[in-house]
């Protein structure tokens, strides 16, 4: 039966405006049940319909794409909707569906970017459509809802609380933006610390807009951009909105293009709202605002690609290298293709003011005979010639990157005149044999020939240059000897793959900054004693080196915190002389995170290893030989994640650490008795995930289930409760290899853990709870790998830290 409310808030007799409802609460409440309720009452009223289940998960599995084909497949009755990408699919849903009365349920929703791909807007749909909207999320909600006056004031003022001499033009931009999320977050953040006559002001600018043309409310916040701020979101908007390029790289290519530091312009344009900076640290931008940028370039010269100021199409680039259109209003060029391109060899003649060329694609022909002397960027992937034009001498170029390049040792010599110099790249150079004198480039600061499999002979004034911040010779597989090193900058050296280098350059400078140095498959053997200068080394990569002896200075280096090998075929750990007698915590290093995998540990390996490294918080032993984990590990205190999966060797681990928090044994087959990290008391003290050899649920965890998941149902406050799993791994040879684990879990906190995968709580959780009803709980199981398979699970809860009255392990009888 549906609420009177749900009915009042549907309408569905109403033809007059398309209605949203969301619906927010935690997950087993009946979100869903209702759905179908209301679902399967009002169907009939409607041209068409879809209820699109889960669109978490299948947004996840499978993307927005694939949502946006069910959703037209199902009210359009269609079952062929092809579709390119999900700019598309908007632009199909709001043709196809804009004069259709459609029902349309999107069931567990959560995240903004799943609305804006499925239903942007009220104009998407037909009169007398009907939206419902199931999440957990009730912020979601409230930022594409009814509450868009919250969403607009956290924009305009950073916080709820606002004066209320605001409240009117607040509601005025509202109404404005009617309720579109996009529009109310530009809009708010344009007009942050703005005054009333201000907002006045921008409002009516806004309200002459026709038709509410979000292309043309997005330009409003673009004109009030300052005239290099503006230049710069073009540069984004146009270049590097869809691309992966990292914002490091991309702050580099516009500093050199305009000659000066980045960082104030892009947090002008994040504050503003017009781009983002990813987790992952790089530069995203909505669809619509991509579009804006893109659309006022082309309106330069909408019919004459060359007459433009940024070329970004593949085909408008293609036609003008091909037919020699371009002029000198052409500032940037940016190409990925894959097509066949004639090029005019003097195509680039006309383009006098050209100052960044980036052609990370295409097959070319021929080479250019002219390259513009105002190139200041050049990044030309397969660069088809063995040379630079004879007249090319740029006044102030910074950056060159010609990576799989045709260039010869001979020829690389031209490129060395260019004193302005910060960036040089030819990775995978195949006819590169030789890195000449370098001296004259005095401004490098990064400079890489990774891949160049013919290198032998690199310049000893490579060593020599002060501002060098990048060196990689990563992969230069006939290498033999580096220089040695006096960079008094240098923070990141990688000789990586390098198999034919075994000797460390020696460092010639006392206090040297890298920070970083990686030697994956480098047959290096031990260190020369000038390696104590690298005193702010922070991390060591040692993947595949052979038989490795560290050097005794290496502990003594404060800032090393990370070192990592892999594969090694042997880890000699340097001695204490004999008789010498020290304070272990003078001794033992600063390194954090150790993990030696493959390294053919045995026995002998603790005594010692776990003297120079006892500060350690992250251990991974993976994949070794030894047969005892010994008391002394208990010495570790701050070790928090302990890693000993697929030491086969294991018999018996004879102490744990007071503060671990992950304690993971998997497929150590010879260790069978584990009672001592099964009992109860250790358990009952700790919030440790244990991941262990076994295949039963301990005996203390009173209620039991089979199968993938387990139920609880609770009421006021969430239990104090210890999980167990007890799993098996199905492996290509139909080998089964059983796992149990055992986890605490009492409600508190944010995140709760179960093989490293994470479930996210509501930190007030019991705030969000109904007091008196019952709450169901279930606990699914994810396994370290697909071929997990769960056997038995268990629930133990603690009955010191909860109520036994408001738990039940069956569904409970409610009272009517």
């Amino acid at each position: 039966m549906v609420s009177p409310e749900i009915n009042s808030l549907l309408d569905v007799g109403s033809n007059d405006e398309v209605s949203m409802i969301g619906i927010h609460g935690i997950g087993g409440i009946g979100k869903t049940t209702l759905d179908l309720a209301v679902y399967n009452l009002i169907a009939d009223s409607f041209e068409g319909l879809c209820f699109l289940e889960n669109v978490r998960e299948n947004s996840d599995k499978h993307g927005l794409q694939h949502l946006q084909k069910i959703l037209l497949s199902e009210t359009l009755g269609e079952k062929k909707i092809k579709l390119t990408n999900v700019k598309q699919g908007i632009s199909v849903i709001k043709h196809r569906l804009q004069q259709k009365k459609v029902l349309l349920i999107l069931d567990d929703v959560d995240k903004i970017e799943q609305l804006e791909a499925l239903v942007g807007g009220f104009d998407w749909l037909g009169s007398g459509s009907r939206v419902i909207i199931t999440t957990r999320d009730k912020h979601l909600l409230e930022s594409h809802g009814k509450y868009a006056l919250q969403l607009l004031t956290w924009k305009s003022f950073k916080t709820e609380k606002f004066h209320p001499s605001y409240l009117n033009v607040l509601k005025r931009a509202v109404a404005y933006a009617s309720g579109l999320p996009l529009a109310l977050i530009v809009i708010g953040s344009n007009l942050f610390g703005k005054t009333v006559q201000e907002w006045e002001s921008a409002l009516h600018r806004y309200e002459t807009i026709p038709n509410k043309d979000i292309q043309k409310i997005l330009k409003v916040s673009f004109d009030a951009l300052e005239e290099d701020e503006q230049s710069v979101f073009l540069d984004i908007a146009c270049f590097y909105g869809g691309t992966n390029d990292k914002l490091a790289d991309v702050e580099n290519m516009l500093h050199a293009h305009y000659d000066a530091c980045m960082k104030y312009h892009i947090g002008v344009l994040v504050e503003k709202s017009l781009i983002k900076i990813s987790s992952h640290s790089k530069l995203t931008l909505h669809a619509l605002i991509e579009d804006m940028g893109k659309e006022i370039v082309r309106l330069e010269s909408p019919e004459e690609p060359g007459k433009r100021s940024r070329l970004w199409s593949h085909e408008d680039i293609i036609q003008v290298l091909e037919e020699n259109t371009g002029t000198s209003a052409i500032k940037t060029i940016y190409l990925m293709c894959e097509d066949e391109v004639e090029l005019d060899e003097m195509v680039f003649k006309k383009m006098k003011t050209l100052k960044t060329l980036t052609i990370k694609g295409g097959h070319f022909s021929k080479g250019p005979k002219h390259l513009p002397n105002s190139l200041r960027a050049v990044e030309w992937w397969r660069y088809p010639s063995e040379y630079l034009p004879y007249d090319f001498h740029p006044k102030k170029p910074a950056i060159i990157k010609l990576p799989k390049s045709c260039l010869t040792s001979l020829k690389l010599t031209d490129l060395l005149k260019f004193i302005n110099m910060k960036i040089l790249n030819f990775d995978d150079a195949d006819c590169l044999t030789e890195i000449p004198d370098v001296s004259s480039l005095l401004n490098l600061e990064t400079f890489s020939f990774e891949y160049c499999e013919k290198l032998i002979t690199i310049h000893e004034s490579v060593g020599f240059l002060d501002k060098l911040k990048v060196l990689s010779a990563k992969g230069c597989s006939k290498l033999r000897r580096f220089p040695p090193i006096k960079l008094k900058s240098l923070e990141q050296l990688n000789l990586s793959f390098c198999k034919s280098l075994k000797n460390f350059p020696q460092i010639l400078w006392k206090k040297e900054n890298i920070t970083e140095l990686g030697l994956e498959e480098t047959p290096i053997k031990e260190f020369p004693c000038s390696f104590q200068s690298l005193t702010r080394l922070q991390t060591l990569q040692l993947h595949y080196c052979g038989t490795f002896r560290l050097p005794n200075n290496i502990f003594m280096m404060p800032n090393l915190v990370n070192i990592t090998a892999w594969k090694s075929q042997g880890w000699i750990l340097p001695k204490q002389d004999e008789g010498e007698q020290r304070d272990i915590s003078i001794v033992s290093s600063n390194v954090e995170r150790l993990h030696l995998i493959f390294c053919i540990l045995s026995d002998d390996f603790f005594p010692s290893g776990l003297t120079w490294f006892r500060n350690v918080k992250e251990l991974s032993l993976a994949h070794n030989n030894f047969t005892i984990l010994p008391e002394c590990i208990q010495e570790c205190h701050f070790l928090t994640d302990l890693n000993l999966d697929y030491c086969q060797y294991l018999q018996e681990v004879r102490g744990i650490v007071p503060n671990l928090e992950i304690f993971s044994a998997s497929h150590c087959r010879s260790w069978t008795c584990i009672d001592m990290l099964l009992n109860q008391e250790l358990h009952g003290n700790r919030n440790t995930m244990f991941y262990l050899p076994g295949a039963r649920i301990l005996n203390w965890f009173e209620h039991r289930s089979s199968g993938q998941s387990i139920s609880l149902w609770f009421r006021n406050k969430f239990p104090a409760i210890a999980l167990c799993f007890a799993a098996r791994s199905m492996l290509k040879e139909s080998t089964i290899t059983p796992n149990i684990c055992s986890q605490f879990l009492d409600g508190t906190g944010s995140y709760i853990y179960f093989y490293l995968h994470k479930v996210k709580f509501k930190a007030n959780l019991d705030e969000e709870l109904v007091e008196n009803e019952w709450n169901h709980v279930e606990i699914t199981y994810n396994g370290k790998d697909k071929n997990s398979i769960l056997i038995d699970s268990g629930i133990h809860v603690f009955k010191q830290k909860s109520c036994m009255e408001d738990i039940r392990f069956t569904k409970p009888c409610t009272e009517r």
